[in-house]
């Protein structure tokens, strides 16, 4: 059993990881900015953007995931604020952090968000996860780091899993199943704290 400290646990990758974790036995502290508005959740409030909260929140921690996010700000503000408290307060080496599939190279070196056709409504996010990505590869190297990356399909809400394959970079597989859920993203971010397999590095996850 690990203990595990879960940023955003109200969203809805946080929901499915929370989850997954606390089925396999872990202890999970789950952090919330606004816990009343999940009553079902059993957590804690905290801000993944606040050193001091990281640092407060991840003492004893086995392994912390960030699966954080936040409309309320731009993106690149949002991701650059929370990898940089993640780096400075962390209490603890392995880091999970939760991407995003448009930050995967269909070629090598040739980021999806790159290529000529890619939507400008989309370009934020992307680019606050790519910021967020550049920071962690900056880091110290004692922080070992895994960036979980989910396809770039729209993910489904439901609780189905499948057989997962999962590629040690940024590679975008070019065959794969589109069918992808949250709770495929969960297993395979507990996957990585159960075996930690790759460090310091992006993985992409998809159904195989």
């Amino acid at each position: 059993m690990s203990r595990i400290v879960l940023f955003g646990a109200g969203g809805r990758a946080g929901r499915r990881i929370l989850a997954q974790a606390r089925a396999r036995g872990h202890d999970v502290l789950a952090v919330m900015r606004h816990p009343h508005a999940h009553p079902d959740i059993d957590g804690v409030t905290g801000d993944v953007t606040d050193v001091a909260d990281v640092r407060r929140l991840t003492a004893g921690a086995d392994a912390v995931i960030n699966a954080g996010a936040s409309m309320d700000v731009p993106p690149d503000q949002f991701f650059s604020a929370s990898t940089h408290a993640l780096i400075g307060g962390l209490q603890t080496r392995r880091l999970l952090v939760i991407g995003i599939g448009t930050t995967l190279e269909p070629t090598p070196g040739i980021r999806l968000v790159d290529t000529p056709d890619f939507p400008d409504e989309a370009k934020p996010f992307t680019v606050g996860h790519a910021l967020e990505l550049e920071l962690l590869q900056q880091s110290p190297s004692e922080l070992d780091w895994v960036v979980v990356t989910p396809p770039p399909v729209v993910i489904a809400e439901h609780t189905e899993t499948g057989p997962l394959l999962v590629s040690a970079g940024p590679e975008l597989l070019h065959s794969f199943d589109p069918t992808f859920t949250y709770t495929d993203l969960a297993v395979a971010t507990v996957d990585e704290i159960d075996n930690p397999t790759h460090h310091r590095t992006q993985i992409a996850v998809v159904r195989n």
